[in-house]
This record gives structure tokens, sequence and C-alpha cells, in this order.
């Protein structure tokens, strides 16, 4: 396949420029790793017999390659970022179909490592590819619309398991079939389709970690580490505290998908107007309150009505992540773009490593401690948000870089 620079990509049709490939990615990959994750716990346990300690194994397994997703930059020196985002995306689709032919718990750890590989692999890519192809100044706008379509595709392929479950008497197997299948076919089409897209800067392949970069890689520490006590605990209380059945849990995941499908580009539009630093400050105060009050669940007494409320609102704040991209979209040397990318994407996983089997401890003694962690960690994310200068820039990447006037590496 031939290689377009983006400059020229305008005057190919609509549906081969850039952005469209950006969206059918975005579409293709929450169509194997929804479907993967809102069957996997029915899966193991009544197929394969997992209890606690596997279904644990499985994700330390699952969180690996997230860990090492630095290895990206070894790999961008024989493929190209695009060509690698895709093959990871064939990877995840192939992997999810095959989810239920190893129904053992070698088997399945086994499949678990290479879907794993693939989603992080095209996330740490994804996010690389998002912020060359993506103008600065319509950035925030269309990530918030990348996100809304990532949550129709999840909604989408929910809503089908819902109705076509029992009605159809669908096995483990055809669904992880049709949804895998489904995300590998959509990206070797893009893989056979599109152009190779070429941005002005050619990325580095090696690793790079620079000190002008230090609160881009802390903000993302500390999002990783509070993203993880919110997907391990936060649903965990809901069943724990308030029984919550399969399908209620289920109707909550699809409240948020609705959420993000009509908040995620407004949220978009916020991060345009508002800038990063006001836009992040109002996420973090807004975690602030969402963790604070989930501890008040479990010394308080407070009831379902909220916790489910808190739940969904902790989901829109999420979406405004995207500022942390586009702040490091402005301050970033453009030839820095990938291989920050992927060393940014280890540093967001360094809590997934630990912090889940920590505060499993913690938790068994007070669950309310455990938010209130966490509601100290998005105190401290507000207080790194408040270093964010007004108009970011290489040169300009903190409050303090106009003072120290250190000449960037």
């Amino acid at each position: 396949m031939h290689t377009i620079p983006l400059r020229e990509a305008h005057a190919l049709p609509r549906w081969r420029q850039p952005i469209t490939l950006l969206f059918l990615m975005a579409v293709a990959m929450p169509l194997a790793f929804a479907t993967w994750a809102a069957l996997l716990n029915n899966f193991v346990i009544e197929v394969a017999g997992f209890d606690g300690r596997d279904i644990g194994l499985l994700h330390t397994v699952r969180e690996i390659p997230g860990f090492l997703a630095v290895g990206v930059i070894a790999l961008l020196l024989f493929i190209r970022e695009q060509v690698l985002g895709l093959i990871s995306l064939i990877l995840l689709g192939a992997a999810t179909a095959l989810t239920a032919q190893f129904p053992s718990l070698g088997g399945i750890l086994t499949i678990t490592m290479l879907s794993s590989i693939g989603f992080h692999y095209f996330e740490a890519v994804n996010t690389s590819l998002q912020l060359q192809f993506l103008k600065i100044e319509r950035a925030p706008q269309m990530l918030g619309w990348l996100l809304a379509a990532g949550s129709a595709a999840t909604l989408v392929a929910y809503g089908v398991i819902m109705l076509t479950w029992e009605a159809f008497e669908l096995s483990y197997a055809i669904v992880y079939w049709v949804s895998g299948g489904a995300c590998a076919a959509i990206a070797l089409f893009c893989l056979l389709a599109y152009p190779r897209f070429e941005g002005e800067h050619r990325q580095n392949t090696r690793m790079v970690l620079r000190r002008r970069y230090w609160l881009y890689y802390t903000l993302q520490f500390f999002a990783g580490a509070r993203r993880q006590i919110f997907v391990v605990f936060a649903g965990f209380m809901m069943v724990e505290r308030f029984g919550f059945e399969v399908h209620e849990v289920t109707a909550l995941y699809m409240v948020n998908l609705v959420a993000n499908m009509i908040f995620a580009p407004l949220m978009g539009r916020l991060v345009g107007k508002w800038g990063e630093r006001n836009a992040l400050m109002f996420e973090y105060a807004g975690l602030v309150c969402v963790f604070t009050l989930y501890g008040g669940i479990y010394w308080f007494g407070w009831g379902v009505v909220l916790a489910a409320t808190l739940y969904v609102v902790d989901h829109m704040f999420f979406a405004l992540a995207l500022a942390l991209k586009t702040y490091f979209q402005k301050i970033a040397d453009p030839a820095d773009i990938a291989p920050t990318a992927a060393v940014a994407f280890t540093i967001n996983h360094i809590a997934a490593v630990f912090l889940p089997a920590l505060l499993g401890y913690l938790w068994v003694v007070s669950p309310g401690a455990v938010f209130a962690l966490a509601s100290l960690i998005a105190c401290g994310s507000f207080g790194l948000a408040t270093l964010i200068p007004r108009h970011p820039a290489p040169g300009n990447e903190t409050r303090f870089s106009a003072h120290l006037a250190a000449p960037a590496e």
C-alpha cells in the first residue's frame, strides 16, 4: 500500500481519510473488548470453573502487557505505526474469537495474554495516531466524538447480547467468534483499504524520557492509580453491598454508555473552550466529591440510588481525561509523540500491577478507606493540574517553565 503525506490526505475520498480510519478503529476495538469483558466472569466460572485465585491471576496476566507497552517503541523500528496499530487490533479480534476454544486455566491465561497484547499495544499506538492525525485546534472536539463512537459500539454489543443470548440460546463460542471476528475484519479492511499516512515529523524510535514532560508523566501515574480503584472496587461495591444481579449491572453499564455518547462530545468542546488546566481541575474536583461520597455510602449507610448515580457521574468525569492527551499534544516535540505515548501508557499501568491486590486487603478492613484513598489521589491530581499553564506549548510545559528558563531538551 502506498504512502500519503497527511497534508495531502484531504484530497482522498472522505471514507479513506485519516479521521475516518480513526473512527473505524474506535468502533472495532470495543466490539471485541467489550464483549469479552461482558461475558468473562460468567464464562470462566461456568465453563472453566474458576475460583477467586484464578480470576485474580487472570487479571494480573491481563495487565502485564499494559505495563510493558513501552515495547511498542522497539517494534516501531520495523513496522510503521499505523500498521502496528491495525495488526494489534487484528490480534485482539482473533484472540477474542478463539477465547471459548480453550476452556482451561492455562488456555484462558494464554489467550488472555494474546488479546491483552493486542488491546494494550493498539491503545498505545491509537493515542499516538490520534495526536498526529488531529489538528491541535480540533483535537478536543474530535477526541470527544471518538469516545462517543466507542461508547456507541459498546452499547450495540451489550444490546445485542441482552436481546439474543436467551432468545437464540447462544453459546459463548458463537458470541466470541462473531464479536472478535467483526473486530478483526474491520481492522483487516483498514489495513488493506487505507494508504499509510505519513506525518510531517518522523517519530523517534527510541525510548524518550524528558524532564520537561514530568508533569504529564505524573498526571498519567495518578490517573492510572485512580482509575484502578474505580474499575476494581466501584462495580464490586454495587454487587457486594447492594446485591446487584447481572442484568442490573449490565443496565448500569448501558446507562454509562448512553451518557458517554451524549456528553463525551460536549466534554471535548469544553476542553477546547476552557483549556486543559481548567478542564482537568474541574474533572479532579468532581472526582474528589464522587470518591468522598462513595466512602460515605459505607460510613453513613447512604443508599443504592446515590451509589448508582455516582457510578454514572464518575464515568462522565473520566471523559474529560482527553484533556490530558491534548495537553501533551501541545507541549510535545512532534517526533516524541509515538514513543512518549508508549511510555505514558506504561506509567499509567504501574498502579495496576500492585494497587488492586494491596487495596483488596484494605477493603476487607474498611471499604470506605479505599475510596478515601482514591479521594486523596484525586486531590493530588487537582494540585498537579494547577501547574498546567494557561497556554501550554514547548518551553511552557508548566507554570514554572518561564521562571526557570531552562533549555528544552
